[in-house]
């Protein structure tokens, strides 16, 4: 083991450990003395019951951990948005669950709620798998209702989904455990099958307090909207069940008898795993994010028997393409090389930069795995594309758009890895968030912005000394150091991972050891939703 690759394994084991302390730290949700409370109720937290409805020993992925990460200090925290949010198998069939988390301000739902579950519902939808809600919620967190009540993409958008889905044939059970109020309570009864906890939980659009207020009529909860009430005089659930264990039971014989999906019919062999040990891959990863390294040798450490088939080998040297197979399925691979490549006129091109052969290559290699229904997996280290006057007067931007022209109307799943860099325009190419991946994760060692926060300082100074100069003021050589570093401190923490999924531009940052656990799950997930239409680029400049 020579001297860098020890140093570099060293650097990313500490940034593993890192990642599972903070893991730890939202598992707790509100805290343990709240999770106490909950259990001298009688009632399970959200991730025990959804732990008790998995089969045992089964995979299961978590969808936004890190949401609300540091985002509402002044209101005390939102610990993974207060909503928990896993995909995983319940009686053998994979399903998505979201269980609100009654430990973080009784389950309400911030703005970040309301995002993160759309989010769980888009999974459902784009991969027509079953979606189970437990709901344990005070509904909307009123010093915050106008960034979570009104818009398109706000609470209402859930009911509407619901109706969505149920259209499509998509099945949605819930299990009241808890509170369902106010807009809230129009989940279970647009679910297609609905279960209540006894004396623990209720459903009703205005409590008895509210109740009273209103209408002057004197009634306790219970007799308002508890179990009884639902199951025998409203209708609003279906089944009446004594305790969580007892719900939760229900719900697995229901998944039980669910028949089979009609499927997309995606390659899958034998599952085999890497010859090379995915364990190098901590030692290959520099610490510095602009030294260059061989992405190849990372792609080798994650696809079955080390097998990767290039396409295109020899052009195009700065994104690699070719077919693999994760966990048995076959995929398409487009990655950004990070090494200096040699072109075959002998000019040096930069590694994670795309050229205008590499974004040529890719499209090429997008349109094939289009026409042979391989599912697309995509590993960004990527600074952008490459500017200058060779490079625009070579029609970069016009190669750069049949790229994300090609990336926008693929309608294979696709599946992005954010293992380093994701800068700019590069992000889009490579298919970021906005770009409708299945499934968005990074590693712990990704940064994401429009620029390296090196370079964002260096411009925002140059504007900041500008306009000090139109002010008359001069700055001495030990300011401007001190405001460079005081701008990169603070554009340093923007492009963090952490930064970004807590505002779910990712859906996950996983140990690198987990990425052929997300793609193999997400690929059967995709599995469940046949392609409804062709593959077309529309108009393109050629």
């Amino acid at each position: 083991m020579d001297k860098k690759f020890k140093n570099n394994k060293e650097f990313n084991k500490l940034l593993i450990s890192d990642l599972k302390k903070r893991f730890t730290k939202v598992k707790l949700g509100g805290g343990q003395k709240r999770i106490d409370n909950l259990h001298k109720k009688g009632k399970m937290t959200a991730r025990e019951r959804i732990d008790y409805l998995f089969d045992n020993k089964s995979k299961s992925i978590e969808i936004g951990a890190f949401a609300g990460d540091q985002m509402y200090e002044d209101h005390g925290g939102c610990p993974s948005g207060g909503v928990v949010v896993k995909i995983g198998y319940i009686s053998k069939k994979q399903c998505i669950v979201v269980a609100n988390d009654a430990t973080v301000k009784a389950g309400a739902w911030f703005p970040i709620t309301g995002k993160k579950n759309l989010r769980a519902q888009e999974i459902a939808i784009e991969n027509k798998i079953p979606i189970i809600y437990l709901v344990d919620s005070a509904g909307i967190y009123l010093p915050m209702q106008d960034e979570i009540f009104a818009d398109k993409e706000h609470f209402g958008r859930i009911f509407r989904n619901n109706a969505v889905m149920s259209s499509q044939g998509i099945n949605q059970i819930a299990a009241v455990m808890g509170s369902c109020v106010a807009g809230g309570a129009y989940l279970p009864i647009m679910s297609d099958e609905s279960i209540i906890v006894d004396k623990t939980a209720s459903i009703f659009l205005a409590g008895s307090y509210l109740v009273k207020a209103a209408i002057g009529e004197n009634i306790d909860n219970e007799t308002l909207g508890g179990a009884t009430t639902h199951c025998e005089v409203s209708g609003v659930t279906d089944y009446k069940e004594k305790n969580d264990k007892d719900a939760l039971d229900k719900i697995k014989r229901i998944v039980d008898k669910i028949g089979d999906s009609v499927y997309a019919g995606y390659n899958r062999s034998k599952s085999q795993v890497p010859k090379l040990s995915d364990k190098d891959i901590f030692g290959i990863l520099p610490k510095d994010r602009t030294t260059p390294y061989d992405m190849l040798e990372i792609i080798k450490r994650l696809v079955d028997k080390s097998e990767f088939d290039q396409y295109k080998e020899g052009y195009g040297k700065t994104i690699l393409t070719g077919y693999a197979r994760i966990d048995g399925w076959a995929v398409g691979i487009v990655a950004n090389q990070r090494k200096l490549v040699k072109t075959k006129n002998g000019e040096i091109q930069f590694g994670g930069v795309i050229y205008n052969d590499s974004a040529d290559k890719a499209t090429r290699f997008i349109a094939n795995c289009n026409q042979k229904k391989i599912p697309l997996v995509f590993l960004q280290d990527v600074t952008g594309f490459m500017v200058g006057s060779k490079s625009e007067h070579s029609g970069i931007i016009k190669d750069g758009a049949k790229m994300v022209n090609a990336v926008s109307n693929s309608v294979v799943p696709k599946f992005t890895v954010i293992i380093g860099n994701s800068y700019g325009a590069g992000n889009y190419a490579m298919c970021g968030k906005a770009y409708d991946p299945r499934l968005i994760v990074s590693w712990p060692s990704a940064e994401l912005a429009v620029m390296s926060g090196n370079s964002a300082a260096k411009v925002l100074l140059q504007i900041e000394k500008a306009s000090l100069k139109k002010q008359g003021d001069k700055i001495t050589d030990k300011q401007e150091a001190e405001l460079f570093n005081n701008i990169k401190s603070r554009y340093d923490q923007q492009i963090s991972p952490y930064y970004a999924a807590s505002r779910l531009w990712t859906d996950a940052i996983i140990d690198p050891l987990e990425t052929r656990t997300w793609i193999s799950l997400g690929i059967e997930a995709a599995n469940n939703s046949p392609i409804e239409k062709q593959f077309n680029m529309g108009v393109l400049q050629v």
